[in-house]
């Protein structure tokens, strides 16, 4: 079986160590805990600024850098197993574990615990921070800076409702990689919202195809669907809200945008001539 590339740290010059006797390398290398230390840093397929965007790795996200070179790290990342190029100037050291993350779609980090003051840098929603000394307006980072103390939850609070989160990016703009209110497309939105509400998720729309939930029939009628439901098409996916309204992010509306499934199918179905492929029901929460 051929390993998935997005998935397997492995080029024909240089292989994680692990992978020794499985695929065929150059040189093998273990590979050192970093973390990410920009808001949001862009993976890519190809070492330069002009190579597409994959996915995005979010603050506090740790990974395994294999090499460091003229100033791009390759990486593969822990929380979805992404293999891709970072800039070396969004990674760190691996400093005190994650307490909290962000769980609003935007917070910014604080030279001082004082909104007047220009931000340092900016969070988006799913962002892991540690904690040094909590407060009551704003919380002190072991990485420095201060976050407003209300936009933080700890690791082990979880939303109860993944589709809400999804809602708070609704009219967020398009965007192929993406995965922050700045810019988001559909797997990105079902991975952050899943994510929220404690639910690993894989990044592409194939493997969470594949991943995810339990298939329902599709029907010409697409009756007995429930909000949380997610809808496959091929290289594209969206949640649906209630029984009949789908929100997705999507290259139509160039936005995260809330519709009736049966509106979206025949667009979908017109411009492209894909047809639904799965319908998945996630277990509902203990």
């Amino acid at each position: 079986m051929t390993p998935d590339p997005r998935l397997t740290p492995a080029r024909p010059d240089l292989a994680a160590a692990q992978l020794r006797g499985k695929i065929k390398a150059e040189h093998y290398v273990e590979g050192r805990l970093v973390r990410v230390c920009a808001g949001l840093a862009d993976l890519r397929p190809r070492p330069a600024q002009d190579s597409p965007i994959d996915t995005q790795a979010l603050y506090g996200e740790t990974a395994l850098l294999y090499e460091d070179s003229e100033g791009w790290g390759w990486v593969q990342l822990d929380r979805d197993l992404y293999v891709g190029y970072l800039s070396i100037n969004a990674l760190c050291g691996a400093y005190a574990p994650p307490s909290h993350w962000v769980k609003v779609n935007r917070s910014f980090i604080y030279p001082a615990p004082n909104m007047k003051l220009p931000p340092l840098d900016a969070l988006p929603l799913g962002a892991r921070v540690s904690v040094a000394e909590p407060g009551e307006n704003f919380a002190r980072l072991h990485s420095g800076g201060f976050v407003f103390s209300a936009h933080l939850a700890l690791l082990d609070e979880t939303e109860s409702d993944f589709v809400t989160v999804a809602e708070r990016l609704l009219n967020a703009p398009y965007l192929w990689g993406g995965k922050s209110s700045l810019g988001v497309d559909c797997s990105g939105l079902v991975q952050i919202a899943l994510d929220a509400a404690g639910i690993r998720s894989p990044r592409d729309t194939d493997l969470q195809e594949k991943a995810l939930g339990d298939p329902l029939p599709v029907s010409d009628g697409l009756a007995g669907l429930k909000r949380g439901d997610l809808v496959f098409w091929r290289g594209h996916v969206g949640i649906m809200r209630d029984p009949y309204t789908l929100l997705h992010a999507n290259a139509h509306h160039m936005q995260v945008a809330s519709e009736p499934l049966a509106a979206a199918r025949r667009r979908i179905s017109a411009s492209t001539g894909a047809e639904i492929s799965s319908i998945k029901r996630l277990a509902p929460a203990c």
